[in-house]
């Protein structure tokens, strides 16, 4: 049985950091393919990174190009996404999925889905 588990959110000021972690059971990373989505209240989910932990290219959305970075411990089969410099426009609840998506980003693409960890940006 799969399992993804999200850690790590929090309230954080504007300018902050957080690392959030997603801890996976049930399958191996080296072959799937982890991305990070967030939905804030009223809007659609957003596909924020996603990782190919395979080969470990990363893939970012616009938006958060440049604060946050995305990596994978295979041997801890866990995926962190760094994220810096935050915004209040950054609050929501943010997901981790793992997959063989096409597209990284798109979250229609992925099997499993954790629970999700929230994450306000707020002074």
């Amino acid at each position: 049985q799969v399992q993804l588990v999200e850690s790590g959110g929090g309230l954080v000021q504007p300018g902050g950091s957080l690392r959030l972690s997603c801890t996976a059971s049930g399958l191996t990373l080296g072959s799937y393919a982890i991305g990070w989505f967030r939905q804030a209240p009223g809007k659609d989910r957003e596909g924020v990174s996603g990782i190919k932990t395979g080969d470990g290219s990363t893939f970012y959305a616009n938006s958060v190009k440049g604060r946050f970075t995305i990596s994978s411990d295979n041997a801890e089969n866990t995926v962190y996404l760094q994220m810096n410099s935050l915004k209040p426009e950054d609050t929501a609840v943010y997901y981790c999925a793992a997959g063989f998506p096409d597209l990284v980003l798109f979250a229609a693409e992925y099997d499993y889905w954790g629970q999700g960890t929230q994450v306000t940006v707020s002074s």
